[in-house]
């Protein structure tokens, strides 16, 4: 009989250390950091092919800012899933429960597969190796991990050490977790060989997590069962703020997979299967530099980049030239807005400069100067006192919510294609090369009536120019009016 898989990916990071190309508004699993896929898009194209399998439309759980972009990505590679939005951050446990919920309202009691969407793995076909393995041990109600195989001394995951192997699966019970170790004793952890990465990758049947997250965990389940009261927002799952925001927030990992070992008799059995499929957690700017194939002085260039007697150095450029002399083991990144110059010892560090950022309210940590809206995105050109200039792009046959400003006032001026602008009662087009203004006060729209992207320039001008300053009357995206 053909098994059956409903992926699950969790999408709630937000990667700090990979500032300045990951922010709080578009984090690094949003991004193409390995390939020209983000590492979400790769999360879910990675069961492409698997044989004797059915992979189910995928579940994603993501915070409610990312919606519009995580619809886009799926659509951009053919795919379609159920995506859920989560009104806060509670950790992975709540995320998973409310998703084993949501499948067991559209299947009988389905097998999950549950990936963090911000991991790389580049052996596609021995990570599918793994999952076949797998999916007979969730089949039987096992709860099972996938425990990295370890090729250096690492300190900065944490371990699971596996027991006996189970039938001569290939698979092994779980005997113990353990925390991020000092040097030492992950150096111990490799030369005894019985202890694996945790990879943070599950599969198991819904009603199995379900059941064990109402032994270890009642509050999250019933908090969870709760909030999942859903609301459809077209490609959307809301579930109920209040419900979720009183949930405890706790990991898969602490709410239940540690208790499986001391517990055999309340609890599930918990299996680890080894996986070695050049994975990574892509944490820091470091482990980016290890996953990427670099040339034969061990650099990593991506845009428009010179080097010079430099060794063992990740240079990224996405607008100026970027010209490094005489530089070893160094990550070099640059942004419209921001500039990073660090050791490749020192990348963990770089959390440190964000949490400074945010102390002060700097904006380059909430969102890059180019922004993504549902009907298409806008770049900040410059701004000074009382005026703004945009570069905006608006998707064909998208719109922009009907709207007003208390504060500001606008200029458009179309570039490319053709603009439906309203103003007020007033409703006509506007074509390359012409213009029009907004009053301060008056509500309006813009839309893209053509089969092209439509260009244009923006210049605000006014006492304040935050985005804040939006009534919102009409909006076909759903987003709050005021």
């Amino acid at each position: 009989m053909k098994h059956s898989l409903t992926p699950v990916v969790l999408s709630g990071g937000s990667g700090t250390r990979l500032w300045p190309l990951s922010r709080q508004q578009y984090p690094k699993q949003l991004l193409p950091l390995v390939n020209s896929h983000s590492l979400l898009q790769d999360t879910v194209n990675r069961l492409d092919g698997l044989a004797d399998i059915a992979i189910q439309a995928p579940i994603i759980v993501c915070n409610e800012e990312y919606r519009f972009v995580i619809a886009e990505q799926l659509r951009l590679i053919g795919k379609t899933g159920r995506i859920i939005l989560e009104p806060c951050g509670r950790n992975t446990a709540p995320a998973l429960t409310i998703a084993a919920l949501a499948a067991m309202q559209e299947d009988q009691d389905p097998i999950l597969l549950v990936m963090p969407a911000d991991h790389s793995i580049t052996d596609v076909a021995a990570f599918q190796a793994a999952v076949h393995k797998g999916i007979t041990l969730a089949e039987a109600g096992l709860l099972v991990t996938f425990g990295i195989t370890p090729d250096a001394p690492e300190t900065g995951y944490g371990y699971i050490q596996h027991g006996p192997e189970l039938q001569e699966s290939g698979s092994f019970q779980i005997a113990r977790f353990v925390e991020k170790p000092d040097l030492a004793t992950a150096q111990s952890y490799l030369q005894e060989g019985s202890y694996l990465w945790n990879s943070g990758i599950f599969m198991m049947r819904a009603s199995t997590w379900l059941t064990a997250i109402g032994t270890c965990r009642q509050d999250i389940l019933d908090a969870c069962r709760a909030a999942w009261q859903p609301t459809v927002d077209g490609d959307f799952y809301r579930v109920d703020q209040t419900a979720f925001a009183a949930c405890p927030s706790d990991s898969i990992d602490y709410a239940v997979m540690e208790s499986l070992p001391a517990h055999p008799d309340t609890l599930p059995l918990g299996a680890i299967i080894p996986l070695a499929a050049s994975w990574s957690d892509i944490g820091a700017w470091d482990a980016l530099w290890y996953t990427l194939p670099k040339n034969k002085a061990g650099n990593v260039v991506r845009g428009d980049v010179l080097l010079e007697e430099c060794r063992n150095t990740l240079a990224f450029s996405e607008h100026r030239l970027v010209a490094c002399v005489g530089v070893d083991d160094m990550v070099i990144v640059e942004t419209s807005d921001a500039i990073l110059v660090a050791h490749q010892d020192k990348t963990q560090e770089v959390k440190h400069i964000v949490d400074v950022l945010k102390q002060n309210n700097r904006p380059e940590t909430r969102a890059h100067r180019k922004t993504y809206r549902p009907w298409g995105w806008y770049d900040s050109v410059d701004q000074g006192e009382r005026f703004q200039v945009k570069r905006i792009v608006v998707k064909p046959g998208a719109a922009l919510s009907l709207q007003m400003h208390h504060h500001r006032a606008e200029h458009w001026i179309v570039v490319k294609g053709t603009a439906k602008v309203t103003k007020a009662d007033q409703t006509f087009l506007v074509s390359e090369n012409e213009s029009t203004f907004i009053p301060l006060g008056t509500a309006h729209r813009l839309e893209n009536p053509g089969r092209v992207p439509l260009e244009m320039i923006e210049v605000q001008s006014g006492s304040y120019l935050g985005e804040d300053d939006i009534v919102r009357f009409e909006d076909k995206y759903g987003r709050k009016k005021n």
